[in-house]
């Protein structure tokens, strides 16, 4: 139980968030959080609740159910875990582990024909790479059209505008990594 703390200041430095600003946020004092960040005391499960709200993570994440992956870093193509599916037919996969000090997201894009990117990775930040393993991919990145076909990587800001289309008869696959990690 002594490890939440480091946990929750971890994930509040990582999101560049003061003591202050996290405790403003949680509806607890800065003192109150600061005690729990030095194991001094133990949050209720509710405001537990609404650290990890703030944090973009899970209880879980900071009572640390998922550190046993530590030690398991191989994911498995069996073990791939499905994130999301647009409704366009785009499906996203996860092919890391969630980790709390994770410096980077990686997902495999399985496009269906015609699907695109609409409604996914809409918040994300930072840097992206993405590196199409299968088919052919249109990228629209800040008005300019690219297109990438298997083998062919792009690497650009997450925040710059952005359509990306399966451009391929069949489905399409592409590696897309982001650092730092969505959270």
């Amino acid at each position: 139980m002594n490890r939440i703390g480091e946990r929750i200041k971890r994930k509040r430095e990582l999101h560049k968030l003061t003591l202050s600003e996290l405790a403003e946020k949680v509806g607890i004092s800065a003192s109150a959080l600061s005690q729990i960040e030095k194991s001094k005391s133990f949050p209720s499960i509710i405001t537990l609740k609404s650290i990890a709200g703030q944090l973009h993570t899970t209880v879980g994440e900071l009572i640390g159910e998922n550190e046993a992956i530590a030690s398991h870093p191989v994911v498995k193509r069996s073990e791939m875990k499905h994130a999301e599916r647009n409704s366009s037919g785009t499906n996203v996969y996860l092919l890391s582990h969630n980790e709390i000090d994770k410096q980077m997201d990686t997902y495999l894009l399985r496009f269906a024909k015609g699907s695109g990117i609409e409604q996914l990775f809409a918040e994300t930040h930072g840097q992206v790479f993405c590196h199409i393993l299968t088919g052919e991919v249109r990228f629209i990145l800040e008005e300019k059209p690219h297109l990438l076909k298997q083998g062919d990587s792009i690497y650009f800001n997450a925040r710059a505008s952005k359509d990306i289309t399966n451009n391929h008869d069949g489905i399409s696959e592409m590696l897309w990594i982001q650092s730092p990690a969505n959270f």
